[in-house]
């Protein structure tokens, strides 16, 4: 443990991760899933960026969305899993303070963003399904620029003061952390202060964040479904449904693994430590892995730019 004086006593300056606590001898083995899984998501991302900056035919609004999905999802794998590497492969336990709540700040700020951004693309295509003549005149550049905007002031705003108030918390007894990654509830339980606001104040700011983006997801997926039921020809709806079919697959199982992360979380005794520890490390890496692919296989365009890309290099 490092711990330094002051007035009050010691403080820690670092924290001490130990990941799985009842699997310390072999938590190391789960690295064989996690490296390639994490090669895949930043390679995949990485391939899927370039081709939409360097194709002309990307340069919509539709395929920006999806770049700033892409550009959430490696932030957010670069923020936790190498930390997860390094612990397994190399013991390095040891995370600063300020490192710490860095970790705590991205990941609270950048996972309610990529649900925002989940929105705004679900907007996109109902525009794009019950308002098709009005679609270019809606979803402009602009109107991605204020997507931008509203995503990060929104999510910024509202997921700031869960670090920052765990930062300033009194930590004068053990650093070590029972999980991968610096989790709020995790270290904030390290404190020898009450955190029952810290606790209320994550539940409300995650459930109002994150909930009122699946209601309006869900809201527009209702109006799409009502007009591809009234469409009368029967290849009209199979295209309008197709359209939608990469975004609501992603949506569902990025909305299914968070909800499963939450109840098994609350659960509490009822299932083993390990398991939200794990599903937390791979809800931050399974989505990132899984979007710029089911992207790049069921949208036409997005393959014919990767192709063109990959020709290009050869």
């Amino acid at each position: 443990m490092v711990l330094s004086l002051n007035s009050t006593g010691t403080q820690v300056t670092e924290f001490l991760m130990i990941c799985f606590p009842e699997m310390q001898a072999t938590q190391h083995w789960l690295s064989i899933v996690l490296a390639p899984l994490l090669v895949l998501a930043i390679g995949a991302n990485f391939v899927l960026l370039l081709a939409i900056r360097l194709e002309a035919s990307l340069h919509e609004p539709m395929y920006y969305l999806l770049a700033i999905l892409s550009f959430l999802d490696v932030i957010l794998c670069l923020t936790v899993v190498p930390k997860v590497l390094l612990i397994f492969w190399f013991n390095m336990k040891h995370i600063s303070f300020v490192g710490c709540f860095l970790q705590m700040f991205i990941m609270n700020t950048f996972l309610p963003m990529e649900s925002s951004t989940f929105m705004v693309m679900a907007y996109d295509r109902y525009v794009a399904i019950c308002h098709p003549l009005r679609y270019t005149s809606i979803i402009t550049d602009q109107f991605v620029i204020n997507a931008v905007i509203y995503i990060v002031f929104r999510n910024l705003l509202a997921t700031l003061p869960t670090p920052v108030m765990a930062a300033r918390l009194n930590y004068c007894a053990s650093n070590v952390v029972e999980n991968c990654i610096c989790a709020n509830i995790s270290v904030a339980r390290l404190s020898c202060d009450n955190i029952h606001l810290n606790k209320l104040y994550q539940f409300v700011s995650v459930w109002c964040l994150l909930g009122s983006d699946l209601v309006l997801i869900l809201l527009s997926y209702c109006f799409i479904l009502r007009a591809v039921v009234r469409l009368q020809s029967g290849g009209a709806a199979t295209k309008a449904l197709s359209t939608c079919g990469s975004h609501l697959i992603l949506i569902l199982f990025f909305y299914t693994l968070l909800l499963v992360f939450i109840f098994t979380n609350k659960l509490g005794k009822k299932v083993p430590a390990g398991v939200p520890i794990l599903l937390n490390v791979l809800h931050h890496l399974i989505p990132p892995a899984l979007n710029p692919i089911v992207y790049g296989v069921r949208t036409q365009e997005i393959k014919q730019g990767i192709i063109k890309l990959l020709k290009y290099q050869h």
